[in-house]
This record gives C-alpha cells, sequence and structure tokens, in this order.
C-alpha cells in the first residue's frame, strides 16, 4: 500500500506542509497528563502509540495555547495538511530510537507505548517513519518516528511496514493509516 503511494505526489505535496522548523523554533514540551488530542479528542496520557506537537505562529489551536497535540502521528499531520495556511513553527514526534520503548499485546493487536516528555520528541524533518507496520498506536496504524534510519530499518524487518521521510507523507497515505 504505502509503496504504491511512494512518491505519488510528493513533490507537489511537499510544500504543503507549511513553514519550516529552524533554529528559532520553540522546544518541544512535555504534554500535560490530561492533554486531551486536538483531532479526536482522547486524553493522550491514556492510550499507547506515537504522540505528536505542532507549534503554529499566532494561533491557538481548538482555542488553546500551542502546540498543537496529538495521540497519533497521523493525525498531527491531517490536521497540518487542513491548516495549511497557518505558518508552522516546528513538529514534533516521539523517537523511537531514544526511548526505551515496549511493545505489548492488547485484543490480538500488538500496540507501542507511549512516550509524553519533551526529552522524548524530536523534530519530525528528521526522522525516518516505519509506515502501516503490525504495531500499532491509538488510532490504529501509524507513523513511527526513529532519528536513526537504521532503528527504522530494524523495526521495519522484525514488523513489517515500509520507510517513509517527512517529505513522502501525503494526504493520500495519511487517509490510509488509522483506519
Amino acid at each position: 500500500m504505502v509503496a504504491a503511494v511512494g512518491m505519488t505526489g510528493v513533490t507537489g505535496l511537499a510544500g504543503c506542509l507549511g513553514g519550516e522548523s529552524g533554529a528559532s523554533a520553540p522546544a518541544a514540551v512535555t504534554l500535560p497528563d490530561d492533554a486531551t488530542c486536538d483531532v479526536c479528542g482522547m486524553v493522550i496520557a491514556n492510550h499507547p502509540g506515537p504522540s505528536s506537537e505542532v507549534f503554529y505562529a499566532d494561533e491557538q489551536p481548538n482555542g488553546h495555547d500551542n502546540p498543537a497535540r496529538f495521540d497519533s502521528t497521523w493525525e498531527a499531520f491531517q490536521y497540518d495538511f487542513e491548516h495549511d495556511d497557518w505558518d508552522r513553527e516546528a513538529f514534533y514526534v516521539t523517537d523511537y530510537s531514544t526511548v526505551d520503548y515496549e511493545i505489548h499485546t492488547d485484543g490480538g493487536q500488538q500496540l507501542i507505548s507511549r512516550h509524553t516528555g519533551e526529552e522524548t520528541f524530536v523534530d519530525a524533518e528528521t526522522v525516518t517513519f516505519v509506515a502501516d507496520s503490525e504495531v500499532a498506536g491509538t488510532m490504529g496504524a501509524d507513523l513511527l518516528g526513529f532519528s536513526e534510519r537504521a532503528d527504522a530499518e530494524a523495526f521495519r524487518d522484525d514488523h513489517g511496514g515500509e520507510l517513509v521521510a517527512f517529505e513522502q507523507v501525503t494526504e493520500t497515505l495519511i487517509s490510509q493509516l488509522g483506519r
């Protein structure tokens, strides 16, 4: 599935993600225990899977201060695509290369652990994602970020999926995840 999407539309959609993060970007923050996802409204800390946070200049996502908060990576991309007229300052995702993650089985589904501390986040533009592996997050299949490409390759070899770079994440790919 992901291979079919592959590079389709990458050139056209890569710029649709908004601004670029850089040296002046806000630093990642620890998500509060009661923080809810800005797409689905679920309490992030109560569920497994990757967390994401996105900072926007001069915006208040869902009426609260930055960052916009998400209980899945694909929802963060979805939100960012929907707000492509906002100036994105930073996009952070869980870095599974630096956390001591766990995979457990619940109801026959393999789930990966949640991490919400500021030290667990990394700039999404610098990671290699494993998309659509057999390991799920809160909202099903997801994009799991690894700052070390070798870690992403090893995870993919063990759990399936496809390797995807930030600029390869398209609206088509997002529409196929988590459903």
